[in-house]
């Protein structure tokens, strides 16, 4: 489905860390617009209600209307907001899976300077995601890191074929 053969890796680890934890087809609130993540897991069978482009930092009353939620998912996404705590304490669910780009010490936090809604305002450490998820009244039972290999050559690439990039957890509400 997808040439480039990075977000590739990550969709496939994704999908597998996902499927430890959801047996069977769930409902999904998916925070952010459709994206291929939503529609792979579509493709696996479960339901997926995606948010519609809002400012979570400000709007995310809306999504307690969203009944029977069986895990609200978030790929890549709560480091986009300011302040995911609100956000995070009101989800309509006990079961969430989230992955987030890892701080790399070696590279700066990305910036968009045209896109004002694709810029990093956290580029987390495990540890201080954790201490956030935790700090929401969640529970992580599981979490994983990954590195994303690439083929490029140079001092960046040969750090990032070695540093884990991405982290992922899975939490139930406390």
């Amino acid at each position: 489905m997808y040439e480039n053969s990075y977000p590739k890796q990550r969709f496939e680890r994704t999908l597998n860390f996902m499927s430890k934890h959801l047996k069977g087809k769930k409902n999904i609130l998916d925070l952010g617009v459709p994206n291929p993540m939503s529609k792979l897991m579509e493709q696996e069978g479960h339901t997926v209600f995606n948010t519609g482009g809002q400012d979570l930092d400000l709007d995310y009353d809306f999504i307690k209307d969203y009944k029977d939620i069986d895990v609200v998912t978030g790929f890549e996404i709560l480091e986009h907001l300011l302040s995911p705590l609100p956000l995070l304490q009101s989800l309509p669910t006990n079961k969430m899976m989230l992955t987030i780009p890892l701080n790399l010490w070696f590279a700066p936090a990305y910036r968009s300077k045209t896109d004002k809604w694709d810029r990093h305002y956290h580029e987390f450490e495990d540890w201080q995601f954790d201490w956030l998820i935790e700090k929401a009244g969640w529970e992580i039972k599981d979490s994983e890191k990954w590195i994303i290999k690439n083929k490029k050559i140079g001092i960046r690439p040969f750090l990032r074929n070695r540093t884990p990039r991405y982290y992922a957890i899975y939490a139930e509400r406390k």
